[in-house]
């Protein structure tokens, strides 16, 4: 009998992309989705979805649609996506990001109790937005724990942290074991929230535990109307439309920006070696690049006008998120293959074919 896995989230952006490969490799693959307009403009299932992936429009935090699940499906592994995204909406929208993210998860773990079981082992796809700012380094090598940025600040462009004696400091990339988790949004307290639910509940259960968290993911199948989330594929749309794209701040915003592949081969490879119990760890390209950089690259493909830095700035975003993979490639033999400039060619033909076709 085949492996079952079930992915919550499983019709969006990498449930999809992670699908197909699970399906290749010969899982049967259920979907839970309910199909939230934001993200699924369309009407219907998802034309992306492999035709063998089960999908069930199913809300993740009604406790009768789990039981109905779990009624049909015993899976052996759970990829856990379900959730709502978008730092600066959590902040405006909180109650929904809470419910998805914290109650959709909990309602999960409750599930599994009512029915008796047990997964072979559950993957979740977590943020790097449950760092905040993150670990910043002094000019005398000295690091800490950079503050939220005030709405005030902000205002005033006062864009970077400084050093406790005012001086000029660098970000250090995000690694689990040694970046204290300060999220600066709703959306990064939700996915802190479900990270300390299912480490509580897998470890007192015995089910091994593998979380990842995930900088900027894109690739072609993101979406390109939620402004909340695929900052890449938005400035490819808007470009592609022949306007400036807007950059934030003073377009020196740093972030990593990893290929939907290679976030599949990171998944893939967790849950092919289940940890024991529980492992945390960073996935991302290892490289980080200005906002700036990436509008440029991306309006000169397209022969769209120069990118416009406005100034403009959201609270809750943070100023420099980068992944430390070095523990991704030593435990889980995670190498990123996709380059930036190669990542970008894919998602434009993809981009292209979407609206000509």
């Amino acid at each position: 009998m085949p492996s079952t896995t079930l992915i919550t989230g499983g019709a969006g952006f990498i449930g999809g992309a992670v699908a197909d490969a699970l399906i290749q490799a010969g899982d049967r693959v259920v979907l839970l989705d309910i199909l939230h307009p934001q993200v699924h403009a369309g009407f219907g299932r998802p034309p992306r979805l492999a035709s063998e992936a089960e999908l069930l429009p199913v809300d993740v935090t009604n406790a009768a649609n789990w039981d109905a699940v779990l009624r049909l499906v015993r899976p052996d592994k759970v990829i856990h996506l379900a959730a709502e995204t978008g730092t600066g909406q959590s902040l405006n929208e909180a109650t929904r990001h809470v419910k998805v993210n914290v109650l959709g998860t909990s309602q999960m773990v409750d599930a599994f109790i009512r029915h008796g079981m047990s997964p072979g082992q559950i993957l979740l796809a977590s943020s790097r937005a449950v760092y905040g700012e993150g670990l910043w380094r002094t000019e005398s090598d000295e690091t800490f724990v950079a503050p939220p940025r005030r709405h005030l600040d902000l205002e005033n462009a006062q864009w970077d942290p400084v050093g406790p004696l005012g001086e000029k400091v660098s970000p250090i990339p995000h690694r689990a074991d040694t970046t204290p988790a300060k999220p600066t949004s709703v959306y990064g307290a939700t996915k802190m929230a479900q990270e300390m639910i299912l480490s509580a509940w897998a470890v007192a259960k015995g089910v091994p535990l593998s979380v990842l968290r995930l900088q900027n993911v894109y690739g072609p199948g993101q979406s390109l109307t939620n402004s909340y989330t695929g900052i890449v594929s938005l400035f490819a749309r808007v470009a592609k439309q022949g306007d400036p794209i807007d950059v934030y701040e003073d377009g020196n915003i740093l972030r990593d920006f990893v290929f939907i592949e290679d976030v599949v081969d990171a998944i893939m490879a967790a849950i092919a070696q289940p940890p024991e119990p529980e492992r945390v760890l960073d996935i991302g390209a290892g490289d980080a690049t200005t906002i700036k950089g990436l509008a440029d690259a991306i309006a000169a493909h397209y022969g769209a006008p120069a990118p416009v830095v406005s100034g403009r700035f959201r609270d809750g975003d943070v100023r420099a998120a980068c992944a430390d993979i070095a523990p991704a490639q030593s435990l889980l033999g995670y190498q990123p293959k996709w380059e930036l400039s190669d990542g970008l060619g894919a998602l434009f033909e993809w981009i292209d074919d979407e609206v000509t076709s």
